[in-house]
Formats: C-alpha cells, sequence, structure tokens
C-alpha cells in the first residue's frame, strides 16, 4: 500500500522543526526520524499525517558523548550506532541490547528518539530508560524540559511529548554494569512477545509485552513472584499462561546475564 497524502517539510533546526509543528497543529503533523515504525504505518494508512516534518538533516541531534558519570544519546543516534559503541562496563548494556532491535537494516535507520517518542511497550530503548532511571530532553515552543522516563510512557503508543515538542536526547544518568535485557519472539527480527530487563544493582525489573507500557517492577522478587502478580489475559494466538511462563524465563534470564556483566 502507499500512504496518504501529505506533504513533506526538511527541517534545517530544531526550533525550525518546532515551529514547523506549531504552525501546522491544526493538521496533524507528524516528525520523521529514522522512519522504521512511521513509514510503515503510512503505508499501512494507520497514520495519516497531513505534514510530515524531516529531522534527518537537523544537525547535532545524532551522537553519543559522556558527560561525568551520564551518557547522552542525541535522538537521531541510530541503533547501530550504539551496538557499534564502546560505552564501557558502566552503560554495555545499551550496547548489547541492540541485538534484539530487529534487522541489521532496521538498526542503521532507525534512531533512540524515534523509538521512545514512538512508545511501544515491547521496545528495546523504551524498557532500557525506564530501567535506568533515563531522562528524555524535549524542546518545545516554552524551551527545553526534562521528563522522567518512568512517567514518560502514558499508554498504547502514547507519551508525555507534547504534539510541538521534539525530543533532542536521551540521558541516562546513572552507571548500570550488572545490567542486561533479553527477549522472545517467534521469528528473529520481530517484535517481542515478552521482553525482561533486569538491573541487579538496583533489583529493578521492566518488562515488555505485559502491559499498555513498560511495566517496571522495583526491587523485584523472584521470577516466580513477578509472574504471578501480572494480570494478563488471553489473546490470539498467545494464551495468558503462555505468556506468564516467557516472563518467568526471561527474567531469571536477564539476571543471570546481568550477574556475567
Amino acid at each position: 500500500m502507499k500512504p496518504a497524502a501529505f506533504t513533506y517539510h526538511r527541517a534545517s533546526s530544531v526550533r525550525g522543526a518546532v515551529g514547523l509543528l506549531t504552525e501546522l497543529a491544526e493538521e496533524d503533523p507528524k516528525l520523521l526520524a529514522g522512519g522504521q515504525s512511521l513509514v510503515a504505518m503510512m503505508n499501512y494508512r494507520m497514520a495519516r499525517p497531513g505534514h510530515l516534518v524531516d529531522l534527518t538533516h537537523v544537525p547535532g541531534l545524532a551522537g553519543i558523548r559522556r558527560d561525568g558519570a551520564a551518557l547522552r544519546l542525541g535522538a537521531l543516534t541510530t541503533h547501530h550506532a550504539v551496538e557499534r559503541a564502546d560505552l564501557g562496563p558502566d552503560f554495555a548494556v545499551l550496547s548489547r541490547a541492540m541485538r534484539w532491535v530487529g534487522h541489521l537494516p532496521i538498526r542503521t535507520r532507525g534512531t533512540v528518539g524515534g523509538s521512545v517518542a514512538h512508545g511501544d511497550a515491547t521496545a528495546e530503548w523504551c524498557l532500557l530508560a525506564v530501567l535506568l532511571d533515563a531522562v528524555v530532553v524535549t524542546e518545545g515552543p516554552g524551551g527545553r524540559r526534562e521528563v522522567a522516563a518512568r512517567g514518560f510512557f502514558l499508554g498504547p503508543f502514547t507519551t508525555a511529548l507534547e504534539p510541538d515538542e521534539v525530543i533532542v536526547e536521551v540521558v541516562f544518568g546513572r552507571p548500570a554494569p550488572r545490567a542486561a535485557l533479553t527477549e522472545y519472539a517467534d521469528r528473529r527480527g520481530d517484535f517481542a512477545v515478552v521482553a525482561a530487563a533486569a538491573d541487579l544493582d538496583t533489583g529493578d525489573v521492566v518488562l515488555g509485552g505485559v502491559g499498555a507500557v513498560p511495566v517496571l517492577v522495583p526491587g523485584a522478587g523472584t521470577p516466580d513472584e513477578i509472574a504471578d502478580a501480572l494480570e494478563l489475559r488471553d489473546e490470539p494466538g498467545v494464551p495468558a499462561e503462555y505468556r506468564r511462563g516467557l516472563v518467568r524465563t526471561l527474567v531469571a534470564r536477564a539476571r543471570e546475564e546481568a550477574g556475567r556483566g
């Protein structure tokens, strides 16, 4: 299928993109970063933006940099750039987790900011941001603001990002040398049926595929306790008990991998 008609805009700055979003607010503008989620939705006409604001040529939105103990990832940084980066033991979990993101062509185009903005409850960046208590930095008409990732995801594909805001970076403020993410999909590269991320230093676990948003289980208990406490329902092709069993297995596996550092 082909997308519905839209008007294309190529932004040259973050402020310019914000201005376009504000000016075109009544015509449902959408931001284009890597396009790995949005373009597919447009092709199936699940999304029909009247205007597409392309961020890919905005300078300064891509890059990885250390800021003291924190790690700052520009919104246009690709999954593959993180996968290849030497982030040291403190943030190696981010690089290792990228192997679960689709296939290589997707990782070379998809972006950190785009994934977080899309808000898929099984997306690796969403789980990692919640697990490591990251901060999402946005820019809008009133300037920049910081939103804690643990309050950023509000519902199915719904976030705290305002319609006239742009994500400029995601900041991971604390080291996580003993953290890991793992998941299960029916085929390698498919969307995860269930995903689990664990941080042994805090005891926290974050689950994907068991709710409308990434589910944080702070100071989590045993895999059985975590799985049994979930309110799950049967879905086409995925019975609740099957998903519960995956939670048990993946939480244990994530913890095991985290313990290996």
